[in-house]
């Protein structure tokens, strides 16, 4: 759906509430215009199947869905049922190269919805460009989630979400970003566009689940693009103990970082746990870690 249709549909229905049926998300495009920094050439966005994984590295090892040559970013707003008004960006994982849609988007936002929270997830630009260095975290998905967070925030009133309950939440190279967006509000990675990127683009909390990136390659240390200002929000980690493929060093590392700077953190490492546990129960010690973060939420404020 086109942003033009999108904020007509918004004001056909009146701004009521709840907005659309939890099987009608609104998709929202996230820049007007050309997208910054985009120079397109990879081909028509496809949705794929993942290859079947080893039970040993990841703890979904069957194929899913997934969607790749993202070039126009979006969000797809799930409305639930009974509404809170606290409202949660979903980033899909993938290594920067896919994104993980059903594993770490659709089933995240369903079980948001289940407590009475909008899922909000956010289709940013994958695969890495080529002037993205191979390795390393892709600077446009950062431009996308900032952008992102300002839009709920901007719209907040017509979704009916509270400005000051808009959380984070991803999985993976999902969870570098998560934590990527909660700490780099004081200045945007691109050029304002319009009076939308006036509007805070720091979330209100950040969970960041098994996530990569956030530990220096060699050093016991932050990796170096990330940095914890004073207002950063309050952060929940979770990880495996178990995981291949994101060491679990990354939550470690990025907890202690937080607690030096001050910042309300919690973290939650499971034994014999390996990546890619979702929000799925898989029969591990991490199937307690849905529950674990609600209270966290209750705690914190953010989930009434």
């Amino acid at each position: 759906m086109r942003y033009s249709a999108a904020v007509h549909l918004v004001t056909s229905l009146c701004l009521s509430f709840p907005l659309l049926a939890a099987d009608k998300p609104l998709v929202v495009e996230l820049w007007p215009g050309k997208v910054p920094d985009e120079n397109g050439g990879i081909g028509e966005e496809k949705v794929i199947m993942s290859k079947p994984s080893d039970r040993k590295q990841v703890e979904i090892p069957e194929s899913t869905r997934l969607i790749t040559n993202v070039t126009k970013p979006t969000i797809t707003i799930y409305r639930p049922d009974k509404d809170t008004g606290t409202a949660m960006l979903i980033c899909p994982g993938g290594g920067y190269w896919n994104l993980f849609w059903q594993i770490e988007g659709e089933e995240v936002a369903d079980w948001l919805n289940s407590l009475g929270i909008t899922g909000i997830i956010l289709k940013y630009r994958v695969p890495r460009r080529p002037d993205e260095i191979k390795g390393e975290p892709a600077r446009r998905p950062l431009q996308d989630a900032q952008r992102a967070v300002s839009l709920v925030r901007s719209k907040a009133k017509e979704w009916g979400i509270a400005p000051d309950r808009i959380g984070i939440i991803g999985f993976s190279a999902g969870g570098h970003l998560a934590i990527a967006t909660a700490t780099s509000f004081e200045r945007r990675s691109y050029e304002s566009v319009d009076e939308i990127d006036k509007i805070s683009c720091r979330p209100d909390f950040s969970i960041p689940v098994y996530s990569g990136y956030l530990k220096h390659k060699d050093k016991e240390e932050l990796a170096a693009g990330i940095r914890v200002p004073k207002e950063t929000p309050p952060v929940f980690l979770v990880h495996g103990g178990a995981d291949l493929i994101s060491d679990p060093n990354n939550s470690v590392i990025m907890y202690m970082a937080l607690k030096r700077a001050g910042i309300s953190a919690e973290l939650h490492i499971y034994a014999k746990t390996a990546h890619d546990f979702g929000v799925r129960k898989v029969d591990r010690p991490s199937d307690a870690w849905l529950q674990t973060c609600v209270t966290w939420m209750k705690a914190q404020g953010f989930l009434k």
